[in-house]
């Protein structure tokens, strides 16, 4: 898979500016035309299971995101398991979010936090460094189908075949992330005390393998008096909005999520 990432599958977007930061880490900044003054951010993150995945793939939403809300977008590049294992890529998205609160062109205290399948679930991880460091105070975490909950394909009612994102894939993923970490700390679903995280707005299909994990993490941050907006598509598999983006269910749940950014940063 990482082989194939290599080929130029994957058309960029026109206007993009690629940067990298003083450690090397790269990020894709995507900023509104004619935007003057400090304007609402959002920090994304690519998906790929934690171990394959470029930002470059997220060029498309995230330019939408971008020109629709008048944003200042920025998807930053992270450092993948095996090789790099829980928490190299939560420090990687600290570094970018600590970057993106420093422009000029961004106002700080309006920024939100995202990401897809393993991006989010990532956003969901960094959601408690950021809230237990206590330097930033993100407005909104941005949840799509996010990998949430290392023990799901021990759940014998979510065990059987999925598109796109199957069990093995999801154990191979998550052994990789974790490596030698105490799943008590690394997993989003594990943590016990989701008190003072941001609203969230969470999204998946009904025929995703997250769904369970995802509607249970949902109503965990609703008792936990984390505003949380879940979005629930019957039907939908996972990625489902990318493979079918024509689709009316897929412009609908694009436009929820738009919905959502848009109350929390303008």
């Amino acid at each position: 898979m990482r082989a194939l990432e290599s080929l130029p599958l994957i058309r960029s977007a026109k206007g993009v500016e690629v940067l990298t930061l003083p450690h090397g880490q790269t990020v894709r900044l995507h900023r509104p035309p004619g935007q003057d003054g400090p304007a609402p951010a959002l920090l994304w993150i690519h998906g790929g299971g934690y171990v394959i995945g470029k930002p470059v793939q997220c060029d498309g939403l995230c330019r939408r995101f971008s020109t629709m809300l008048g944003i200042t977008v920025a998807a930053p590049s992270y450092r993948l398991a095996p090789e790099h294992p829980y928490p190299a890529a939560l420090e990687d998205l600290y570094a970018a979010l600590r970057w993106l609160a420093s422009l000029p062109a961004v106002d700080a205290s309006r920024i939100a936090i995202g990401g897809e399948s393993a991006g989010g679930g990532l956003a969901a991880a960094f959601a408690f460094m950021v809230r237990d460091r206590g330097e930033f105070t993100p407005v909104l975490q941005l949840l799509s189908y996010p990998m949430l909950d290392d023990r799901t394909t021990a759940n014998p009612a979510v065990a059987h075949s999925h598109r796109l994102w199957n069990e093995r894939s999801n154990r191979f993923g998550w052994a990789s992330y974790l490596g030698d970490a105490d799943p008590a700390v690394a997993v989003p679903a594990r943590r016990e005390d989701l008190a003072g995280l941001p609203a969230a707005w969470i999204g998946v299909g009904t025929a995703d393998l997250f769904h369970e994990e995802d509607v249970a993490y949902a109503e965990r941050l609703e008792k936990a008096g984390v505003p949380c907006h879940l979005e629930v598509v019957p039907g939908a598999f996972h990625g489902f909005d990318h493979i079918a983006a024509r689709a009316s269910v897929s412009r609908a749940y694009f436009d929820s999520q738009r919905e959502a950014l848009r109350k929390a940063l303008c």
